[in-house]
């Protein structure tokens, strides 16, 4: 009888290290060559010293402001033998710590004093929905994971109840079991500011009588009370701050259409590819180009916002204390593209278009969006068919400056760890100052034309470990250790995306690639590092390893630990790469 493999761990080393500092496990001796010499060139006699470490800082991580206190608190935080330096073997653990993460952490620092259509805003699409938009639950719970992760921007979709006397939440003419509108109103306000302070917009699809809007209108003023911004029933003429409303929930919905009936779609209950799209991992869809999606295919859609924001006759039977709720007035006004672009110099609104209706348009229209977008707020939502509450390449809508790009958020997949990715950068606050190319009214910018390469990124892939302690010791092969590649990337403008490979190494839990990858960015302010890890099978579909997205905007220089994450976004406890980052002009 053939004998199993033995399963060997990788070389491990412990230490007892500070707060800020994890029990580090790999030894000295997996340290890269290139951590060796640049421990040599600011250490003496096998001690990088507090002004040796201090000059690392400064001059190879590029922390222009690190001081000698900074040094010592990372020497302190070691705790390594020595209070005056750290030896080969503490410099690799600081390096590996917590305590080096690849992105500035400086908090809020954009300006926050500019009308809200100057920002990226983190935008949920249906965000009741538990799993897919056709037969999933209803619930607060999405909506409170949402909130906690930094979403500003909450979509409800509100309709009658079966006995016509309250209001509901759920996806209409589905099968999503409803849940009450005031139950998703509570949980709002209970969670709003958890993650930041900045405002909570309330997008709301209207499908009510006049007399259930009027019970809304109670239901939103006795909820939130004094945190509700409330300008009036006009239009602004532009849209306040976020500064200015730091704590205040917003409503936005446009004067809504006659009353609908809820017909259920019975035809899709029987029809389990309309709920599952695929059975291919989430993680293993590519995030699809731009500009280059077919979608002769797609069904027909209820176009969210078709009704004239002034004129329809069914504002005239809107309830005058709900009318009064709405501060970001929404509508599709009537008429071709052009009516809908145009900018009327006494008042802002939002507007909204579903993926492929924003590709079709920027083909003829690109800078004519941007400049809409730089005093009204456009959304950008996920086409009709995507059952499965998959989500599309948030880069056409950010690059053509729409401050809500709304996503399914309740799943996962390559897409959405790009909008983790991007608000990640601004402390995580759900706003994002747009790049001041995209607010210049003087030359608009042009998305469809390919500019110079502004930012050369130089990016070395070390090596990563932890996945010894996150994973069970059978989860890749259940007689020898994992075959781990990664890949490296860019998401971006269509002429920055790439995507490109290290080599496989066969049989090790702490993989040391030591390859060099490097990116011509032409719109470095947009452009997003992708990186995973998988694990090769030669069999089956490759097993996942991890993935990060980190803003280039906000990325540092230097070598630095790049924790990793699940399919689901959430941190693993162990799993880290070692990288560098280096900048040049081109």
């Amino acid at each position: 009888m053939a004998m199993p493999t033995v399963h060997w761990g990788p070389r491990i080393k412990t230490a007892v290290v500070g707060p800020n500092m994890r029990r580090f496990r790999v030894a000295v001796s997996e340290a890269p060559e290139e951590i060796k010499r640049v421990f040599e060139q600011y250490s003496e006699n096998g001690m990088m010293s507090i002004d040796g470490l201090h000059r690392f800082l400064v001059e190879f991580q590029k922390e222009d402001k690190a001081t000698r206190e900074d040094a010592q608190k990372i020497v302190d935080s070691v705790k390594h033998f020595h209070r005056k330096g750290l030896n080969l073997e503490g410099f690799f653990k600081y390096l590996f710590a917590d305590i080096n993460p690849p992105l500035a952490s400086p908090g809020v620092h954009h300006d926050m004093n500019a009308p809200l259509s100057h920002y990226f805003i983190h935008t949920g699409h249906n965000s009741y929905l538990t799993g897919n938009q056709l037969s999933s639950d209803c619930s607060d719970v999405p909506i409170i994971n949402a909130l906690k992760r930094g979403v500003r921007v909450i979509e409800l979709d509100i309709w009658p109840n079966s006995t016509k006397d309250n209001v509901d939440v759920l996806h209409g003419r589905t099968l999503t079991t409803p849940v009450e509108l005031i139950k998703c109103l509570r949980s709002i306000k209970e969670y709003a500011f958890v993650a930041s302070e900045y405002p909570v917009v309330i997008t709301l699809e209207d499908h009510l009588t006049p007399d259930l809007q009027a019970k809304v209108a109670e239901m939103v003023t006795q909820t939130f009370g004094d945190i509700l911004f409330s300008p009036g029933s006009e239009c602004l003429k532009e849209f306040p701050s976020p500064e200015s409303l730091k704590g205040r929930i917003v409503i936005s919905t446009k004067p809504p259409k006659e009353y609908l009936e809820a017909k259920e779609v019975k035809e899709n209950e029987n029809d389990p590819e309309r709920v599952k799209a695929s059975d291919e991992e989430a993680w293993g869809k590519e995030v699809p180009d731009l500009l280059k999606d077919d979608y002769k295919n797609d069904l027909g859609e209820e176009d969210e916002e078709d009704l004239d924001d002034d004129g329809d006759k069914s504002q005239h039977s809107l309830a005058p204390e709900y009318k009064r709720l709405i501060a970001i007035h929404a509508g599709k006004p009537k008429g071709g593209l052009e009516e809908c672009l145009r900018v009327d110099p006494d008042k802002v609104r939002r507007l909204s278009m579903s993926e492929q209706q924003l590709e079709k348009a920027a083909i003829t229209h690109g800078k004519e969006i941007v400049r809409f977008t730089q005093r009204n707020i456009l959304r950008v939502y996920p086409r009709g068919t995507r059952f499965d509450s998959s989500n599309y390449n948030p880069l056409i809508g950010w690059m053509h400056g729409a401050q809500m790009v709304a996503f399914n958020m309740q799943g996962y997949g390559r897409s959405l760890w790009l909008m983790h990715g991007m608000f990640k950068a601004n402390g995580g606050c759900g706003y994002l100052k747009k790049p001041d190319f995209l607010l210049n009214p003087n030359k608009v910018f042009d998305p469809n034309v390919k500019l110079p390469v502004k930012k050369l990124l130089k990016v070395t892939m070390y090596m990563g470990e932890g996945w010894y302690y996150d994973f069970h010791h059978t989860h890749f092969d259940a007689y020898s250790p994992p075959d781990f590649y990664a890949r490296v990337g860019i998401a971006g403008v269509p002429f920055d995306s790439v995507m490109k490979k290290t080599k496989t190494l066969e049989d090790n839990w702490v993989p040391c690639w030591n390859e060099e990858f490097e990116f011509c960015l032409t719109v470095p302010e947009l452009a997003l590092l992708r990186v995973e890890v998988h694990e090769y099978d030669m069999s089956e579909k490759d097993d996942f390893g991890g993935q990060t997205c980190l803003p280039i905007s906000e990325l540092r220089s230097g070598i630095r630990a790049v924790p990793l994450n699940s399919r689901k976004g959430e941190k693993y406890s162990s799993v880290k790469l070692l990288m560098r980052f280096e900048f040049f002009d081109p």
